[in-house]
């Protein structure tokens, strides 16, 4: 089996898992359909890059599962006229996407190398209305840079995290895993209506804990 009949194989199953979970939107499909995931994944595990499964990458980091992209990425309903911002870039692919969805993403990775390599793979793809940036997320962006209609943050927080929260415009909305860093999480939708917050839990996940600081040597 050549490279090209088992990605559209891959891909098939991918989108069968999908609708049998009731994630259908077209725009979702064409997002993920527009951005060629193997090529964000290191070259030994491109053929599996639409196995349900998580993947080892640089920095001793994993990228999530497509179909966890996925679910995240259509509860986040991202409209053309949005801004989101992504922490934990990992390999660039959710903020790839989410820039086929969005007006702009702002995408933060701790890992110097990490955000050096997704940066280097979305300019090649000629999405400019994402940026990818090596920084310090856990307190989210830097003054001047929100608000933001949608959040989404990779890692994992005990509690609820209110300095995202903060960072919302109004009916602004944020996906992140909320639980202990050692057990299982779940993974939480905030919906800010007026001066308060609807929450949501979407799915049980088991993600890294957030960690602070920014890796300046990787």
């Amino acid at each position: 089996m050549n490279e090209a009949v088992a990605e559209r194989e891959g891909f098939a199953a991918f989108l069968l898992r999908l609708r049998a979970q009731g994630l259908t939107p077209k725009n979702l499909i064409a997002a993920f359909e527009s951005v060629a995931r193997r090529a964000f994944l290191p070259e030994k595990f491109a053929h599996l890059a639409w196995a349900e499964r998580m993947l080892p990458i640089d920095c001793g980091e994993a990228t999530e599962t497509p179909d966890l992209q996925a679910l995240v990425i259509a509860h986040l309903a991202i409209e053309p006229g949005h801004r989101v911002l992504e922490v934990g870039s990992g390999t660039g692919y959710t903020a790839a996407v989410m820039g086929r969805l969005a007006s702009r993403v702002h995408s933060i990775e701790r890992w110097r190398k990490l955000a050096d390599s997704a940066k280097t793979r979305v300019e090649g793809l000629g999405i400019g209305n994402v940026q990818i940036v090596h920084g310090d997320g856990s307190q989210g962006a830097k003054p001047g840079e929100g608000p933001f209609d949608r959040i989404v943050i990779w890692s994992s927080f005990e509690n609820l995290p209110r300095a995202f929260v903060e960072q919302l415009a109004t009916h602004g909305q944020m996906i992140a895993p909320v639980g202990p860093g050692d057990g299982v999480q779940m993974l939480t939708k905030l919906n800010k209506v007026g001066s308060r917050f609807d929450k949501e839990e979407i799915a049980p996940v088991r993600l890294q804990p957030m960690m602070r600081g920014a890796a300046a040597f990787l």
